[in-house]
């Protein structure tokens, strides 16, 4: 009777050890850093978080492809379809898959999402708004450099008016007084430097505006 009775809490617990072992471990952060390493791979996440039912392998290389090559699924050649396709199909999904991060049925081709996908949309947001950052501060870079050659451009045409007019009223082209030659020259400086000054204004309201996120 004690054998029988002792003998049944260690099968109990023999059970509850087997149904835990079933269940898949979290994922640690070397463990989403890895999945997340190539951009394939996020951008394959980035589709299926999208979506509630399985998709098609297919659908998912194409929008892959499509992002790789910054383009649209419909403008796609067959070569950037096919670039993409082998190595998702035999690399990056099995490998969502050994994560649980998806079902992946490789002969036919159906991807289905698991909820442990949703671990990775915090990441990708960060991502995605720090990408959408400096995109935004590559194009006011562009525009401050513009700006500067502007200043620069304004500044060599005020000076290159200037030498002309003294070139010419020594050269006795031009019969100017000292009095009128020197005010011309300073109305040009005088007009290069205020249109200068306006584009700096509008650089510094531009750099201190709410869209700034920089601290």
């Amino acid at each position: 009777m004690t054998l029988k009775a002792d003998s049944h809490p260690r099968s109990s617990e023999s059970s509850s050890n087997t149904a835990g072992a079933d269940e898949p471990s979290e994922l640690t952060p070397d463990d989403i850093f890895h999945v997340l390493q190539t951009n394939r791979r996020r951008d394959a996440i980035r589709y299926l978080l999208e979506k509630d039912n399985p998709v098609k392998m297919r659908d998912v290389a194409e929008y892959v492809a499509a992002k790789e090559n910054e383009t649209t699924v419909a403008n796609l050649t067959s070569t950037q379809r096919q670039r993409v396709y082998i190595p998702l199909y035999q690399s990056h999904l099995p490998k969502l898959d050994e994560q649980d991060v998806i079902e992946y049925d490789k002969p036919r081709g159906i991807v289905r999402p698991t909820d442990r996908l949703e671990v990775f949309r915090p990441y990708l947001e960060v991502s995605s708004e720090e990408s959408h950052r400096t995109d935004r501060d590559r194009r006011e870079s562009e525009a401050d450099g513009a700006a500067v050659r502007s200043d620069t451009t304004y500044y060599s045409a005020a000076t290159a008016a200037s030498l002309s007019l003294l070139l010419a009223a020594q050269l006795g082209v031009l019969t100017l007084s000292g009095l009128v030659l020197g005010s011309l020259i300073t109305l040009l400086f005088v007009l290069a430097t205020a249109v200068t000054t306006r584009a700096g204004a509008r650089l510094a309201t531009r750099s201190s505006g709410p869209h700034r996120t920089d601290v």
